[in-house]
Protein backbone atom coordinates (compact mmCIF):
# COMPACT_ATOMS: atom_id res chain seq x y z
CA UNK A 1 0.00 0.00 0.00
CA UNK A 2 3.15 2.28 0.83
CA UNK A 3 4.24 1.92 -2.87
CA UNK A 4 0.95 2.60 -4.11
CA UNK A 5 -0.63 5.28 -2.14
CA UNK A 6 2.41 7.17 -1.05
CA UNK A 7 2.10 6.39 2.40
CA UNK A 8 2.10 3.09 4.84
CA UNK A 9 -1.67 2.21 5.73
CA UNK A 10 -1.76 -0.01 8.89
CA UNK A 11 -2.75 -3.57 8.65
CA UNK A 12 -5.29 -2.94 10.79
CA UNK A 13 -6.66 -0.05 9.28
CA UNK A 14 -6.94 -2.15 6.45
CA UNK A 15 -8.83 -4.81 7.58
CA UNK A 16 -10.76 -2.53 9.14
CA UNK A 17 -11.74 -0.88 5.40
CA UNK A 18 -11.98 -4.49 3.87
CA UNK A 19 -14.48 -5.87 6.99
CA UNK A 20 -16.62 -2.88 6.58
CA UNK A 21 -17.52 -3.12 3.10
CA UNK A 22 -17.05 -7.29 2.77
CA UNK A 23 -20.58 -7.89 2.95
CA UNK A 24 -20.73 -11.91 2.26
CA UNK A 25 -17.69 -12.07 4.62
CA UNK A 26 -15.28 -13.66 2.14
CA UNK A 27 -12.22 -11.43 2.59
CA UNK A 28 -12.26 -10.28 -1.15
CA UNK A 29 -14.34 -7.22 -2.33
CA UNK A 30 -16.56 -8.04 -5.50
CA UNK A 31 -17.49 -5.16 -7.85
CA UNK A 32 -20.31 -4.40 -5.68
CA UNK A 33 -18.76 -4.46 -2.60
CA UNK A 34 -16.11 -1.92 -4.25
CA UNK A 35 -18.67 0.40 -5.91
CA UNK A 36 -20.58 0.54 -2.26
CA UNK A 37 -17.03 1.45 -0.80
CA UNK A 38 -16.44 3.84 -3.49
CA UNK A 39 -19.96 5.97 -3.40
CA UNK A 40 -21.59 5.92 0.07
CA UNK A 41 -20.15 6.69 3.66
CA UNK A 42 -21.40 7.67 7.47
CA UNK A 43 -18.55 9.78 8.17
CA UNK A 44 -17.99 11.98 4.68
CA UNK A 45 -14.39 13.18 5.78
CA UNK A 46 -13.04 9.90 6.74
CA UNK A 47 -14.97 7.89 4.15
CA UNK A 48 -13.49 10.17 1.13
CA UNK A 49 -10.24 9.27 2.52
CA UNK A 50 -10.28 5.59 2.72
CA UNK A 51 -12.42 5.67 -0.40
CA UNK A 52 -9.47 7.82 -1.82
CA UNK A 53 -6.94 4.52 -0.88
CA UNK A 54 -9.38 2.21 -1.66
CA UNK A 55 -9.35 3.45 -5.15
CA UNK A 56 -5.57 4.28 -5.28
CA UNK A 57 -4.92 0.48 -4.08
CA UNK A 58 -7.15 -0.73 -6.54
CA UNK A 59 -5.37 1.53 -8.80
CA UNK A 60 -1.90 0.19 -8.24
CA UNK A 61 -3.41 -3.36 -9.21
CA UNK A 62 -3.49 -2.11 -12.39
CA UNK A 63 -1.04 -0.11 -13.41
CA UNK A 64 2.05 -0.77 -15.75
CA UNK A 65 5.45 -1.87 -14.22
CA UNK A 66 6.78 0.20 -17.26
CA UNK A 67 5.09 3.39 -17.38
CA UNK A 68 4.30 4.35 -13.77
CA UNK A 69 1.16 5.23 -12.52
CA UNK A 70 -1.36 4.20 -15.21
CA UNK A 71 -2.99 1.99 -16.82
CA UNK A 72 -2.35 0.48 -19.81
CA UNK A 73 -4.36 -1.79 -22.30
CA UNK A 74 -1.32 -4.02 -21.51
CA UNK A 75 -1.79 -4.07 -18.06
CA UNK A 76 -5.43 -3.98 -17.53
CA UNK A 77 -5.19 -7.29 -19.70
CA UNK A 78 -2.58 -8.76 -17.72
CA UNK A 79 -4.75 -7.91 -13.99
CA UNK A 80 -8.24 -9.32 -15.70
CA UNK A 81 -6.34 -12.35 -16.44
CA UNK A 82 -4.51 -12.91 -13.09
CA UNK A 83 -8.32 -12.40 -11.79
CA UNK A 84 -9.86 -15.06 -13.26
CA UNK A 85 -11.63 -12.88 -15.99
CA UNK A 86 -11.86 -14.64 -19.61
CA UNK A 87 -9.33 -13.95 -21.70
CA UNK A 88 -9.35 -10.47 -23.51
CA UNK A 89 -7.25 -9.48 -26.54
CA UNK A 90 -5.31 -6.35 -26.24
CA UNK A 91 -7.56 -4.69 -28.54
CA UNK A 92 -10.77 -4.76 -26.02
CA UNK A 93 -8.77 -3.82 -23.08
CA UNK A 94 -8.00 -0.62 -25.18
CA UNK A 95 -11.44 -0.12 -26.01
CA UNK A 96 -12.40 -0.42 -21.78
CA UNK A 97 -9.76 2.22 -21.72
CA UNK A 98 -11.29 4.50 -24.72
CA UNK A 99 -14.22 5.07 -23.02
CA UNK A 100 -12.72 6.88 -19.89
CA UNK A 101 -9.41 8.37 -21.57
CA UNK A 102 -10.29 12.02 -21.30
CA UNK A 103 -6.98 13.05 -22.40
CA UNK A 104 -6.72 10.67 -25.34
CA UNK A 105 -3.65 9.43 -24.31
CA UNK A 106 -4.49 6.02 -24.90
CA UNK A 107 -3.81 4.75 -21.14
CA UNK A 108 -5.89 6.32 -17.58
CA UNK A 109 -4.34 8.13 -14.98
CA UNK A 110 -5.68 8.16 -11.70
CA UNK A 111 -8.28 10.91 -12.07
CA UNK A 112 -9.55 8.89 -15.21
CA UNK A 113 -9.60 5.63 -13.14
CA UNK A 114 -11.53 7.67 -10.62
CA UNK A 115 -14.04 8.21 -12.90
CA UNK A 116 -14.85 5.36 -14.33
CA UNK A 117 -15.12 3.91 -10.90
CA UNK A 118 -17.43 6.49 -9.93
CA UNK A 119 -19.61 6.18 -13.11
Amino acid sequence: MEATLGEDVPEMEAAAILAAVDADGDGLLNQEEFSRLATTGTHEEDDAGVKRRCLREAFGMYTSSSVEDTITPASLRRTLTRLGSHELGVEECRAMICRFDLDGDGKLSFDEFRVMMMA
